[in-house]
């Protein structure tokens, strides 16, 4: 499927799509690896979590960042 098929699903079809990949992947077998650069951005935000650094967002925060 190519990315102009999928821009011609509707919303709710392309929902559905995702829905059905999702629940594919999560009956497989063997356990999908995290990518190393993933382990590196967590270690990043625990230690700005330690040091008081961390920024805390709600939803509404993120939102409105959007819209700007």
């Amino acid at each position: 499927m190519t990315i102009t098929e999928i821009k011609k699903m509707s919303t709710i079809e392309r929902l559905r799509a995702m829905e059905e990949l999702w629940d594919a992947l999560c009956h497989e077998d063997k356990e999908i690896e995290s990518p190393e650069w993933h382990g590196a951005i967590l270690e990043n935000r625990r230690k700005k979590i330690e040091t008081d650094k961390a920024e805390f967002l709600s939803i509404e925060d993120i939102k409105a960042r959007r819209r700007k």
